[in-house]
């Protein structure tokens, strides 16, 4: 048995549930309309897709070139 399976098996025995794949965390499908939506905003200097974060200010953030917009007042 390989060191993978045993951590795997660990992992489940100890009560885990196995985490969602993380495409499905990006976009969202409409199976009636046949389309594929991004979940989140694309960052207008780069073109990647910008993490959503909510503490401790609301905002929309580039990993990759370190833009940032403020989300104000919902």
């Amino acid at each position: 048995m390989s060191w993978r399976v045993s951590i795997t098996r660990r992992w489940y025995a100890m009560g885990k549930s196995k985490v969602k794949a993380y495409i499905h965390t990006l976009y969202e499908v409409d199976w009636s309309n046949k389309t594929v939506k991004l979940k989140t905003k694309k960052c207008p200097r780069c073109g990647s897709i910008m993490a959503h974060h909510k503490k401790p200010v609301e905002r929309y953030q580039c990993g990759y070139c370190g833009y940032t917009e403020f989300v104000v007042g919902k």
